[in-house]
């Protein structure tokens, strides 16, 4: 069996799959993010993402359901302390509040697992998605030290 580094690398992608749109250039939708309105959704509970509790014992087979039906869902009760996704948080809020050019200095590289961009399976759609995401896998040493020269040690 290929490890997941193994695949990317034997797939790579093409630079353009990989670059997110920079929100704050844009003035409108370009036609390479414009999805069509889609009547195919016919729940009247849309907002209704499913909740999981982990002290549930059928956990398990509803985290398999709602990822079948939904593709998401949250958890409660997962025992994080507070203050540990509190912090996560703020370094995710200060990640993508850096400008492009800065968070471009951390972008995966075309058969790469970690670093910026886009998800991979954004190739198999033909519109981008509005999203920008930021992979991490083992230590975030080497991205922090390309996007905070002067101030990576909390990663260390």
């Amino acid at each position: 069996m290929s490890t997941l580094s193994e695949v990317y690398t034997q797939y790579p992608l093409k630079v353009d799959d990989i670059i997110p749109l920079d929100f704050d250039s844009v003035v409108t939708v370009p036609d390479s993010h414009a999805w069509p309105i889609s009547d195919g959704f016919e729940s009247n509970d849309w907002l209704s993402i499913p909740t999981i509790d982990l002290k549930d014992p059928d956990a398990a087979k509803l985290i398999g359901h709602a990822c079948e039906t939904w593709g998401v869902f949250q958890v409660v009760n997962h025992d994080i302390p507070l203050n540990l996704l509190d912090e996560v948080e703020s370094e995710a809020r200060q990640l993508f509040s850096l400008p492009t050019t800065q968070k471009l200095k951390a972008l995966r590289s075309p058969g790469g697992v970690t670093g910026y961009g886009l998800a991979r399976i954004s190739s198999f759609f033909n519109k981008f998605m509005w999203h920008e995401g930021f992979t991490i896998i083992g230590s975030p040493l080497d991205h922090a030290r390309e996007l905070w020269p002067n101030d990576y040690q909390k990663f260390w």
